[in-house]
């Protein structure tokens, strides 16, 4: 692997020196282009549903399909990362997606097949995010570069989200929902593009003999077997399943306070404000071994703003308690360091794919609890609830982390006889 000579000039690199990097540059343009087109077909697909059926479940239940296949596809497909050359598996990725959506532009495609290919999209995603994480090592390098690489990458999702979501309300109120999903065709195409022209062609990180589903299965099976990247894997998904109880639950929330439309919308966007601010000041400011110091006390106490609710506080303090947890989700900039190092070469793709599906995973169940929890509590103690059990959770296994600092790693030794490093 040739690490950009940026890395090695015996200068710390600051976000800058990221866009150095030319394939970085075009990996940084497709995400942002298809993660825009998605949030945009995810909104305009969901009213399209809702013009056809006018039902609110089957509206509901359209953007719910966005999390729930991340499992099924981040576990059965996790291996394709690994067994294939990463910029094959992106561009057919983008493909794949574009087709789908030039399928739910058909005007005879039923409802069922909207959300058949909503899935299908959705069951695609991990694989593609992945697989795009581990050919960031090979683009940028495992160390700083990386880590920084990373952080540009969660940061745009975090503001493509919000800016999406305007956008798409803005282009629904002068096109139609379908052809609002034709810019998400526009924008996989340009996606798939940039990487097939902007990239360099590597071979695949490792030869496997048996099976996608075989492989996959094995692969998860060997990364959950070592207990500092299992540990490292659960700091990632168990706090993110907590922290989205308040985001679930924001528009009863606003309701149960007297707030209106725009107070609803501060509460959405707080979060997601707090973790931007606080990662840039991180990545720009901080060196790594502060960021690694940052790693367990942030990660284990994020969720403890969340106690503030306990009170039903007004706008005001619900907005700086929200900042104030999404400030302290700057601690994955460091932990993605510690994952990056922890998994070996041949199961990067893997590793990171099974990552991102939990991730998403648990979103989406810690969505439906909170919402299911508030039909019996209110809605303030459901998310205080969520602050002190996951708390609770998260020093666990920041404990866990650490003691699992001096484990014995198995996963380089003892490795499956038809896998083949390359």
């Amino acid at each position: 692997m040739s690490t950009p000579s940026i890395a090695g000039s015996g200068r710390r690199p600051r976000y800058a020196a990221v866009f150095a990097v030319s394939e970085f540059r075009a990996v940084f343009a497709a995400h942002l282009l298809s993660l825009l087109g998605v949030v945009v077909s995810e909104l305009a697909l969901t009213v399209l549903v809702y013009d056809l059926t006018r039902s609110p479940l089957l509206s509901a239940l359209t953007f719910a399909l966005g999390f729930l296949p991340y499992l099924l596809g981040g576990t059965l497909f996790a291996s394709l990362a690994d067994r294939h050359p990463a910029r094959r598996v992106l561009v057919v990725c983008d493909l794949l997606c574009a087709a789908c959506v030039a399928v739910m532009l058909l005007p005879g495609t039923p409802v069922g097949g909207l959300l058949a290919l909503r899935c299908a999209v959705a069951a695609v995603a991990p694989v593609f995010t992945g697989t795009r994480m581990a050919a960031l090592t090979d683009i940028l390098g495992e160390g700083e570069l990386y880590v920084l690489g990373r952080s540009l990458l969660r940061i745009v999702s975090q503001s493509a989200v919000l800016a999406g979501f305007g956008a798409g309300g803005l282009l629904l109120a002068v096109v139609s929902p379908r052809g609002a999903i034709a810019v998400t065709l526009g924008t996989f195409l340009a996606s798939a593009a940039l990487l097939r022209f902007g990239t360099k062609s590597r071979p695949a990180r490792a030869v496997r003999e048996g099976t996608v589903l075989r492989d996959s299965l094995t692969a998860a099976r060997r990364v959950f077997a070592d207990r500092r990247l299992r540990a490292l894997m659960l700091l990632f998904w168990v706090p993110t399943g907590f922290v989205v109880a308040p985001e679930a639950l924001a528009a009863p929330y606003a309701e149960r306070i007297g707030a209106g439309p725009v107070a609803l919308g501060l509460l959405m966007c707080a979060m997601p404000v707090g973790h931007i601010a606080a990662e840039l000041y991180v990545g720009a400011r901080l060196a790594p071994a502060a960021r690694a110091r940052l790693v367990l006390p942030l990660g284990a106490a994020g969720l403890l703003p969340f106690l503030g609710y306990a009170i039903t506080p007004g706008l005001a303090v619900s907005a700086v308690l929200l900042l104030l947890a999404g400030a302290a989700g700057a601690y994955v900039i460091g932990l993605d360091q510690w994952f990056v190092e922890a998994v070996p070469e041949e199961l990067k793709g893997s590793a990171m794919t099974l990552m991102t599906a939990g991730l998403m995973t648990v979103q989406g169940i810690g969505m439906a609890l909170a919402g299911l929890a508030a039909e019996f509590f209110p809605v303030a103690h459901v998310v205080a609830g969520a602050g002190v059990l996951g708390t609770v959770c998260s020093v666990a296994l920041a404990v866990e982390v650490r003691r699992a600092r001096t484990a014995q790693p198995v996963l380089r030794d003892g490795a499956d006889q038809h896998v083949t490093a390359r």
